[in-house]
C-alpha cells in the first residue's frame, strides 16, 4: 500500500469525488491508474481512500490518496498519465491497515479573501470567536457530525486576508461559510455578535442564513498523518512548480486584461 501527495487546480473540475455529472479530479486520477495497469475492484483501485472531498472549483496542494500499487509506481510515473492540472509529488509506504480518510489527524485549508477595505481588527475578533469547539450546524448543509474543534487564523497580504483553518475534519462547505461570515463582519455588514447567534442551537434561515464564499480561492494545503513520512520525488516536484507557475502567470495576465476592460473609457 502506498500513499501519494497530490496537487491539483480545481477550477478545471466539478470537485474531487466522482459524480454522475461533470469531470472530477478522481475521474482523471482513476483513468491514469487504469492506463498504468493498477488493479481495480468494484470501480476503484484496490484499497483506495482519499483524505477528503473538495467541492467544485476548490484546489489542493496536499490531497492524499492511498491504494494497492506496484512498487515501481512513483509520483513521476503517475504524472506521465495524469493531465497537467493534476500532479503527484510525494509518496510513502503505509501499512495495509492505513486509511487516508480516517487516519488523518489534521487537515488544513487556506482561503485567499480579497478584502482591501476590511477592518482587520474586526476580522481577527471574528476568527477568535469562530475558533474552538462548537456545533457548526448553521455553517454546513450536513445534518450529522457538525461538532468540530477548529483553529482559525488570519494574515494580511496586500489586498488579501489569508484565512487558515485547521481541524481534524471539516463538514461540507464549513470553511467557505466561515469565510463568508468573517468577511461580512470585517466589512461591517453583520455585527460581531452574529457569530454567537450562528453558533447557537437555533437554526438560521431566510435572510439570516449563511451563504458560501466562492470556491476558487480555497486550497487544501495540508493533511497530517502521525508516523507517516512522505518522500518527495524531486523530478515530480519540479514538474509541479513548472506547471503551476505557467498557470499562475496566465492568470496574472488575465487579471490585467480584466482590469483593462473594467477601466473602459467611453471617450476613447
Amino acid at each position: 500500500m502506498r500513499a501519494f501527495r497530490v496537487a491539483y487546480d480545481g477550477t478545471d473540475y466539478r470537485g474531487f469525488q466522482r459524480q454522475p455529472h461533470g469531470e472530477t479530479v478522481e475521474d482523471a486520477f482513476f483513468d491514469a491508474l487504469r492506463d498504468l495497469g493498477v488493479g481495480f475492484e468494484d470501480g476503484s483501485p484496490v484499497g483506495y481512500a482519499a483524505a477528503g472531498r473538495t467541492d467544485a472549483g476548490v484546489s489542493a496542494r496536499a490531497q492524499t490518496v492511498a491504494f494497492e500499487t506496484p512498487t515501481w509506481l512513483s509520483p513521476a510515473a503517475l504524472n506521465s498519465e495524469l493531465p497537467a492540472s493534476i500532479r503527484a509529488w510525494a509518496a510513502a509506504d503505509v501499512p495495509e491497515s492505513f486509511h487516508a480518510t480516517y487516519d488523518a489527524a489534521e487537515r488544513a485549508y487556506r482561503y485567499f479573501l480579497y478584502a482591501p477595505g476590511a477592518d482587520d481588527d474586526l476580522a481577527e475578533r471574528a476568527a477568535t470567536r469562530l475558533s474552538g469547539a462548537h456545533d457548526f450546524h448553521n455553517f454546513t448543509p450536513d445534518d450529522e457530525r457538525t461538532e468540530r474543534e477548529l483553529s482559525v487564523s488570519l494574515q494580511r497580504d496586500g489586498a488579501f486576508l489569508v484565512v487558515d483553518c485547521r481541524a481534524g475534519g471539516f463538514a461540507r462547505q464549513l470553511v467557505r461559510r466561515l469565510v463568508s461570515v468573517l468577511d461580512a463582519v470585517a466589512r461591517e455588514e453583520r455585527p460581531l455578535e452574529f457569530i454567537d447567534r450562528a453558533l447557537a442551537p437555533v437554526p438560521l434561515s431566510g435572510p439570516e442564513g449563511i451563504g458560501s464564499a466562492a470556491p476558487e480561492p480555497l486550497v487544501l494545503v495540508g493533511v497530517r498523518y502521525p508516523g507517516v513520512e512522505f518522500g518527495v520525488d524531486d523530478r515530480a516536484l519540479a514538474a509541479v512548480r513548472e506547471v503551476f507557475d505557467r498557470r499562475r502567470r496566465r492568470r496574472l495576465a488575465g487579471a490585467r486584461v480584466a482590469g483593462e476592460l473594467f477601466a473602459v473609457d467611453p471617450s476613447e
